[in-house]
């Protein structure tokens, strides 16, 4: 069974080096002055804008066995950005975040747009240790390819392909720079896995390519002999967000919610504990973390046909 993972909130169409910081809000009493190692919770906000981007830096073989062996491992608390982090599953994974004491910093589009999030990111945190690439879409579109607008094919590819690209690109120079380097997380879904995805096949098409890309970065940066980076997936499986909800028009798509779907509270619960156990056990081995592994979405398609369970748990079934 495909994963399906929508995130709610478009990836920032442009994020570029070197300019102003962004507003910060605060996630408590004890956040006023949080930081690198206070252990204190702080949430920041970085919007983004349609400015040209900066040329990055070419990839350079930058870090040698000598000082990956003296490279100090990640201790909480940790600094995240999570892109398309408003609502949805990105939210849930900020608070899971906060609640373990990280410092978060979330990124949307938004009518309060800055040009820049990787100079404030320096500013806020110095170093940023886990970035995740959450931020899809499939313009709230459910219907065949032939009649899908041509707004609505720019919108899908730019935020699941092209933003994906850029951020991955952002993050991994920023972080060749860092003394302990980073883990950049791509959230996978519907289509990842090859199979076909009637009804939102940009979409299915685009989330295809995130598996590839993700192979492809980790190629190139064993290929420059790259310590301190690693690129990873996540797989969410089935989120109830408003985006995958609001495709569940069909007798099937009612089904397959009602059996699989978790809620994002659930989903981000697990997932944020196998991320930061990443950067905790100073491993820089490529991973894919799956919340809906084959073996659990098959016990519990098993379960719904021999026993009823979960029939109308979120949506009642024809």
């Amino acid at each position: 069974m495909a994963s399906l993972s929508f995130p709610a909130i478009s990836v920032p169409t442009s994020v570029r080096r070197g300019l102003a910081p962004t507003q910060t809000a605060r996630s408590g009493p004890t956040a006023r002055s949080a930081g690198p190692g206070t252990g204190r919770r702080r949430l920041g906000s970085v919007f983004s804008s349609g400015a040209n981007l900066a040329r990055p830096s070419p990839i350079l073989s930058r870090i040698g066995e000598e000082s990956f062996d003296k490279r100090e491992p990640m201790v909480p608390p940790f600094n995240v950005l999570i892109t398309g982090s408003t609502k949805g599953l990105g939210f849930a994974l900020a608070r899971e975040f906060l609640k373990a004491g990280d410092n978060v910093v979330i990124c949307s589009r938004s009518a309060e747009r800055v040009e820049s999030a990787v100079q404030n990111l320096r500013n806020e945190f110095g170093e940023q240790h886990v970035w995740i690439n959450n931020a899809g879409s499939n313009a709230y579109s459910y219907k065949p390819l032939v009649e899908t607008s041509d707004q609505d094919l720019m919108e899908v590819v730019t935020t699941n392909t092209l933003g994906l690209m850029i951020c991955c690109r952002e993050a991994i120079n920023m972080m060749l720079n860092q003394p302990r380097g980073g883990h950049i997380f791509n959230i996978d879904g519907a289509g990842s896995d090859g199979r076909p995805t009637p009804r939102f096949a940009a979409y299915g098409a685009t989330k295809r390519s995130v598996v590839h890309l993700t192979k492809s970065l980790q190629a190139e940066l064993q290929m420059n002999e790259v310590k301190n980076v690693m690129v990873h997936n996540l797989s969410p499986g089935m989120v109830t967000t408003d985006l995958l909800m609001s495709g569940a028009t069909t007798k099937q798509a009612k089904f397959f919610i009602n059996i699989l779907a978790e809620p994002p509270e659930v989903v981000a619960e697990y997932l944020v504990r196998c991320i930061r156990s990443v950067p905790s056990s100073r491993s820089m081995k490529p991973t894919y973390i799956r919340f809906l592994t084959g073996l659990k979405a098959y016990s519990q398609i098993f379960s719904r046909l021999a026993f009823g369970a979960r029939r109308n748990r979120y949506l009642v079934e024809d």
